[in-house]
């Protein structure tokens, strides 16, 4: 398995697969402050674990503040959820 800053080492330079990467050992890991950075940076795959988080506890407002970060589906969630 590889290590969590080599996949941060080439996530950096531009690997959309080693940022997935990084976003599923993060759920895995339930590491939510990784996933946020993750989602910041502009990747799909934490939005997408972020969002089935907050869709579980149904949080509106984190489901907001994901779609407002770019994850476009955490705004269609919300929309179901209200």
């Amino acid at each position: 398995m590889t290590d969590w800053d080599t996949l941060r080492a080439l996530a950096d330079e531009g690997n959309e697969k080693a940022m997935d990467r990084l976003a599923d050992l993060a759920d895995e890991r339930s590491d939510v402050d990784a996933l946020n950075e993750l989602l910041d940076e502009g990747n799909e795959r934490a939005g997408e674990h972020l969002t089935r988080r907050a869709a579980a506890t149904k949080d509106l407002l984190e489901l907001q503040r994901i779609s407002d970060a770019g994850y476009e589906e955490a705004g269609e969630v919300l929309n179901r959820l209200l």
